[in-house]
């Protein structure tokens, strides 16, 4: 018995079901040149994944279940199968399926296990199905588990005691940094279970804040590693098998991936950035350059993810801005090769402090005058944004974002953030990588794009004299230390104080952190990095009286 699977590893686009069933029919002619019986494909491959509520919508669904019957009849011409996958209406419930398509027949199955946690929330939207049976196709029982499916053994071990000879899993499955090794593993640990060989199929590509980093990968019948497409791309490939001893193996071997954690999230950032823009059809990026490293960093990664001359840098000095940070946007715009503007945003906040003169009966305060500064700046983004259609990028990092160090309607301005799940400290961990990098794929130029004196200057939001960001928080260092742990770990603040910090400074970020709920939920997505984004990953109460001492 001898049998070719293809895993197309494609990125869909949520809701576009005709440009998704295009990406099947390709995929499937392009196995049917190279000879398979089978295509593989990632989960929800039809309506793209996560569609959310849209799968509440019945014209959406009979828009998938029209493009099934379209490739069901045909399948009935010949060619390779179909594991296509679907959100799938029957008898008034909604399953996230799994169909076999071949010689004009469709054979459903669904998924059982329906995560809701982190990022995931299925169980609003569909239905668990019932312990899945294998398919026989061509010959050869298949077990067809869907993503979560495989993360418990349940399924699993049921397929392989109803015959399965293998296991086709179609995946949805989100990057964060350091998950590969985490799925790996536990496909290991799912081949020690079940003595059965594994065809691992994940999505690629960006979706609002989720980034799917593909990565497919096939474990053969001798538990070794035979197959590992690449990250951060479309990919499609062969695979051969024979039964030798009555278990499938693959004729190939892979070896194992190499990829430095900082090159990971770099290429995650660039793929999320610029799948937003091309998905939405944003014919370039508008962002504002301060000189900073936040602005730099969010610059590089938006020129390699569009391209130089699809990104627009704007400088807005006040008369608190420094010519050394002036020069330093302009020597970062120089080195990536794209337009730098500038709009001077002074008169305004002079006109604004005057026209609230008489309501403030006198000069606004301090924090008051810095915030209208930011916000001259959010207005004159946006109404860049406006003329032009391109998207507002925002340039605010993590630990910023976590204790509210930015202004609402100001700097937080924008359509989507490259750094909101980044903290300070990372984001000079990741300047210096790409001044020493060149990813694959990067439209950007390579060398040293993101000045030096960008890296080294003390950090400064400049909306006051000699300005420093430590003057209103503690260093970096600490600052990240201690919201990691409060957020990542959702330690006690005496977990955190025992880790070696002092028990105000704890008590106070973590009331920095719970009175800026607020602007975080109104901040625009940003890139899922860790395993606890705000937003998606970590919900909090606005209005919330909790403290710790």
């Amino acid at each position: 018995m001898a049998l070719s699977i293809a895993l197309a590893q494609v990125n869909p686009t949520v809701g576009d079901i005709a440009g998704n069933a295009a990406l099947v029919r390709r995929a499937r002619d392009e196995a049917a040149r190279a000879g398979a019986d089978l295509v593989v494909f990632p989960e929800l491959v039809l309506s793209g994944y996560p569609p959310e509520d849209l799968v509440l919508r019945p014209a959406f669904l009979d828009a998938a279940s029209r493009v099934l019957d379209e490739l069901e009849a045909e399948s009935a011409g010949g060619g390779p199968g179909l594991a296509a996958t679907l959100p799938w209406r029957q008898h008034d419930r909604v399953y996230n399926a799994v169909a076999v398509i071949a010689d004009g027949r469709t054979e459903m199955r669904f998924k059982r296990e329906l995560p809701n946690y982190g990022v995931f929330d299925e169980k609003r939207v569909f239905t668990p199905g019932p312990m899945p049976e294998p398919v026989t196709f061509r010959g050869t029982k298949l077990g067809l588990p869907i993503c979560e499916d495989v993360w418990y053994p349940d399924v699993p071990l049921h397929l392989v005691r109803a015959g399965a000879e293998m296991l086709l899993v179609s995946n949805g499955s989100p990057f964060e940094a350091d998950k590969f090794d985490q799925r790996f593993e536990l496909m290991r640990r799912r081949f020690a279970e079940t003595e059965r060989p594994i065809v691992y199929v994940n999505q690629v590509g960006g979706q609002d804040e989720l980034v799917f980093d593909g990565g497919s990968f096939v474990i053969s019948g001798d538990g070794s590693l035979a197959q590992l497409l690449p990250f951060w791309r479309e990919a499609q490939t062969l695979t051969r098998w024979s039964c030798r001893d009555g278990v499938l193996h693959c004729d190939s071997r892979a070896g194992w991936p190499l990829e430095h954690r900082l090159s990971s999230i770099y290429h995650a950032m660039v793929l999320g950035l610029r799948d937003y823009v091309r998905k939405n059809r944003f014919p370039g990026i508008v962002l504002g350059l301060s000189g900073g490293i936040d602005s730099a960093l969010t610059a590089a990664v938006a020129v390699d993810a569009v391209g130089p001359d699809r990104v627009r840098g704007v400088r807005l000095p006040s008369k608190y801005t420094s010519q050394a940070s002036m020069d330093d946007a302009e020597a970062l715009a120089a080195a990536l090769g794209t337009r730098v503007e500038t709009v001077g945003i002074e008169a305004t906040v002079a006109t604004l402090q005057a026209a609230l003169e008489p309501v403030f009966a006198g000069a606004p305060g301090d924090i008051t005058a810095q915030n209208l500064q930011s916000r001259a700046r959010g207005v004159v983004l946006m109404a860049l944004s406006n003329q032009y259609g391109e998207l507002l990028v925002t340039t605010g990092n993590k630990s910023e974002m976590s204790v509210g160090y930015a202004t609402l309607y100001g700097d937080m301005c924008g359509g989507y953030s490259v750094l909101k799940d980044i903290y300070k400290g990372e984001v000079y961990e990741l300047a210096g990588w790409r001044n020493r990098n060149l990813p694959e794929g990067a439209l950007g130029p390579g060398g040293r794009v993101i000045p030096e004196s960008s890296i080294t200057k003390a950090p400064t939001a400049e909306l006051r004299p000699n300005q420093t960001d430590q003057d209103s928080l503690p260093p970096y260092n600490v600052l990240d230390a201690i919201l990691h742990g409060l957020v990542e770990e959702e330690l006690s603040v005496d977990k955190i104080v025992s880790r070696g910090f002092s028990r105000d400074t704890v008590a106070h970020v973590q009331k920095l952190l719970y009175a800026a709920e607020y602007k975080r939920r109104q901040a625009p997505p940003g890139v899922k990095i860790t395993r606890r984004s705000f937003g998606r990953d970590r919900r909090y109460p606005l209005t919330n009286a909790f403290r710790e001492s």
